[in-house]
Order: structure tokens, then sequence, then C-alpha cells
């Protein structure tokens, strides 16, 4: 069991831009304004002009419920709008459309993988809110000259999501948030690609003491990075005998430090009062059918990929932690059936899927998809590993090999499915696959090319051969390694190792 020796307490606020809907949450601005100038996607109700009236989007409130209930959530009976009154550049009104004590779901939780195993977060609440403009700061926040504002965010249906202080390290903090744009993702309510789509609060304690809140991180690995850096600063206060006040902090991700920015805030001091320009709404009827339209949520594909295709729980969480790879997986099942008739075998298609290809697109940190404009691509197109999965099962080619041809996809623009193979054509998958290892000189080799190998390698390597005869086993890899060297990878390791286990009696 984790001992949490720091006695570390760590609580997220995640804001959750829901930026797949078309218009704002009280205007009918478009909500696609990421590429366009500033202060040009604005209107009187989102500016906080006077006179203007807000009026509530639907398709937010079902998308909140949508997030609830994947939360675990319980859908509140009704839930009301407040106005949260504080004096900021961004917030041209200077107050903010959001929820208080009527939110729209709460009591939810989520199982991440802890320190000692599954590890049980509890979401208090998740409520509902419009997005401030965005500052644009010329320098650092501390030491800028002078400030720039950009309402173009302003109005942009937010979700807040509220934990529990349950983490008790950064490492499962970061956890959380990656399980949490995981269930945003399968929803399909947020793209958490765009600038600004999802933005974290970290309140952070230790040894029971006083917490210290870390506003607007942009990004997963700038959170663990602050939190990491907050714990630190906590423990050094605490040593030279000084105490932990209660305060707003700012992550500054260049220098990767927090800066007290001001003491921090109680629900008093926003002056919180009812909207009175939205009337409450009585949700609770919407529950069950919004329930009935959940797609298939990371936890149960994953129960499901093990329970179906019998590929590892490691293999099944790997997969099912990004959307993309989990279609990617399946897809490749689906199409290398339609194309070859007969069935792959899923676990020989997770661990090329996941342990070449995925490591090589981490290792590379790529992703498996780009955008070519508004559309989206595979970064390998599914019917280039179809056809590589192929060629191993035929043992066309070596392993060697098919990391060759996924490195060389990568490498080149070809693999992007853009550029869509053509079935039974010159220009088809499998023709450019052989093509590249021709012109390379990395086609398989068999038979005499292999034996000849097979006997310079006993010859050349006298001590592996006489260890090997002595009982030493692990004396035959180097052997088998000597046969690949000469062959240049292009000879099947068992194949070679069969023929060296002949000759050497």
């Amino acid at each position: 069991m984790y001992e949490n020796p720091d006695g570390v307490m760590i609580g997220l606020e995640v804001h959750v831009q829901l930026n797949k809907l078309k218009t704002k949450i009280f205007c009918g601005c478009s909500t696609d304004y990421h590429n366009d100038p500033p202060n040009s996607h604005v209107c009187p109700v989102c500016l906080g002009l006077p006179g203007s009236m807000p009026v509530i989007n639907k398709k937010a409130v079902e998308a909140a419920i949508k997030v609830g209930l994947a939360f675990n959530c319980t859908v509140e009976e009704r839930t009301q709008f407040y106005r949260k009154n504080y004096f900021y550049p961004d917030l041209p009104k200077a107050f903010q459309i959001t929820q208080y004590d009527f939110p729209i779901s709460s009591n939810g939780y989520v199982i991440i993988e802890g320190e000692d195993g599954e590890h049980k977060v509890r979401i208090n609440r998740a409520h509902m809110e419009e997005d401030p403009g965005r500052l644009v700061h010329e320098g650092t926040i501390d030491k800028s000259k002078y400030t720039l504002i950009d309402y173009n965010r302003s109005g942009m249906a937010l979700l807040e999501i509220v934990s529990e202080p349950d983490m008790r390290s950064p490492k499962e903090a970061r956890r959380y948030l990656d399980k949490l744009r995981n269930i945003i993702e399968y929803l399909d309510v947020s793209d958490a690609d765009l600038e600004g789509a999802m933005r974290v609060d970290a309140n952070i304690s230790i040894m029971g003491g006083q917490r210290a809140e870390i506003k607007n991180i942009s990004s997963f690995k700038g959170a663990e990075r602050a939190m990491l850096f907050e714990i630190v600063r906590q423990k050094n206060v605490l040593r030279r005998g000084g105490v932990v006040v209660q305060e707003t902090r700012h992550f500054d991700e260049a220098r990767e430090i927090t800066l007290s920015m001001r003491s921090k805030e109680e629900a008093h001091d926003y002056r919180y009062f009812p909207e009175p320009d939205l009337v409450p709404l009585k949700i609770s009827g919407w529950a069950p059918a919004i329930k009935e339209t959940l797609p298939e949520l990371p936890d149960a594909r994953r129960m499901r990929f093990v329970e179906q295709y019998g590929i590892t729980d490691d293999h099944a969480k790997s997969l099912t932690g990004e959307l993309v790879w989990a279609n990617y997986y399946e897809d490749v099942l689906k199409s290398y059936e339609n194309e070859y008739g007969e069935k792959l075998d899923p676990k020989f298609a997770a661990a090329w899927i996941n342990d070449t290809l995925k490591g090589e697109m981490n290792y590379r940190g790529t992703s498996l998809t780009f955008k070519v404009g508004s559309v989206t691509h595979y970064a390998v197109n599914k019917e280039y590993t179809v056809a590589i999965i192929r060629f191993l099962n035929l043992k066309t080619i070596t392993k060697n090999n098919a990391i060759y041809l996924f490195r060389k996809l990568l490498d080149e623009p070809k693999g992007g499915d853009y550029y869509r193979p053509v079935r039974n054509s010159p220009d088809s998958a499998e023709n450019y696959l052989m093509l590249t290892l021709e012109k390379e000189g990395l086609l398989k080799v068999e038979g005499d090319i292999v034996e000849t190998a097979a006997e310079e390698a006993i010859t050349e390597n006298p001590q592996s051969v006489a260890d090997y005869r002595a009982g030493k086993e692990k004396a035959l890899n180097a052997l088998v390694g000597a046969v690949m060297k000469k062959t240049r990878g292009r000879a099947d390791a068992r194949t070679a190792r069969e023929i060296l286990l002949e000759k050497l009696g």
C-alpha cells in the first residue's frame, strides 16, 4: 500500500471547452475561431455590452449531461446559473455566468492506475460556465510590459470538472488528467488538441497544511511539472520553519516555477447571486435519453478487447488509451479480413501495432493522425499496416524488414492516407512495400545464402561455438546475431537458429 510520506493531497479543477459545438454557450457566435484574427468572433452578448441578453445553448446542456453520466455523476433535478463577480480585463462585463450551488451534475468518480494499483478519484461536481477572453502577455506574466486581450474565446461553453483531493502524487494527477481527456475524446464533445481546450487548476497541500492553487495551466505535462515544483516548494517552506499560506499561484512554463499571484479568494468574495436573465432548468428528465446515446467508453472497450480478442490487459489499456489507436486497431483487423478473406490473429496485430508502430511514433513524438487543411489523415494508412502484417504472416519478410518499412513510411508522406494505395494495381501497398525493400537490397534471403552465412558464423566465432558445446545456451544467440549481421537482417532468425543447431550437431 502506498504510504504517501509527505501527506500530499491534490485536487484538480479541469476546464473543458465544449468546442465541438457550433456556437457559444449564450450567443450565436461561431466557435471556429482558432485560425482567425483576434476579436473577429464576437457580438454584444459575448462582449458583455449593456442591454445584451444571454440565451442558453441547449446542445451545450446536453453535452454537459453526457459528460456527467460518463463520469458516473448524478444529474441534478434542476440546475441554475449565477453571476460570479470579479473584475479582470478578460471579463468584459465584470462577472462570469457560471453555476454555484446547483451544478448540472455531482458525486461521480473515475478509476485510474494509482501508485498502488487501481485508485478511485471522486468527482465533487461538474458545472457549466462561460469562458472568459484570452490574455496575451508580452513576455512573462510577472514582467510583461503590456497585455493584449482577445475576446474570440469569450462566451465559449466550458464544463468545469472538480475532483476531491484524492490524488497523492503528481503522477496520479497526470494519470487522472489523461483518463479524463480519454473519456472526453470518446464522448466527442471537445477537441482537446485545440489551444485552450483543456486547462487545469491544481490545488496542492502537504502534511495537512494549507493548500495553494496553481491557476490556468495549459498542458498536462506542464501541470505535472507545476505540481512537482509546488510540492518541493512547500516542503522547503516547512523545512525552514515557515508556514504554507493559502494563495493563488501562476506556473511559469519557461522557468518551470510557480509564482505567487494573490491570496486565495473564498466563495463569498465573488458575491454569487442568481443570473436574472436565465431561468432555472429542470433537466432530470433529459438524462435517460442522453444516457442511451453514450458511446462505448474506454474502460468498457478495454475489457471488450481483452475478452473478444484475447489480447493482454497492457495492450488493451494502451490501445484504448486513445480513441484513434483503438479505432485503428479494429480497422486493421476488419481490413485484413476483407482483403484476404481470413481472420488476423488479434494478439499478433496488437503486438505489431502497439509495440512497434505506436512505440516508434512515441519515440519520434508524433501522433497517428495529422491534418491537411480541415481533413484528418492517418500518418500510416491502415492498408500499409495490413500489408506488412500479411507479409509477416506469410514469412515473406523478416521482423527487421517490417520495422524498417514502418520507419520508412513514417519518414515519407507516402504512408499518409491522403496517398491512398490502390488495391491490385502497380500503386498498391504490397507493391510499394516490396519495391522499397528491393531498392534497398533488403528482401528476405533463404536457402543457400543463409546456409553459407551460418557456416561463416561458425568458422569466425570459435569461442561462441565452444561455449555452446560446453552447455552455454546463450552462446547460440551470438551466432544467430552473426548470421543476421551477415545477411543485413534479411534472414529469418528462427530459420537461422535451426540451421545453426543442425550444423553444430
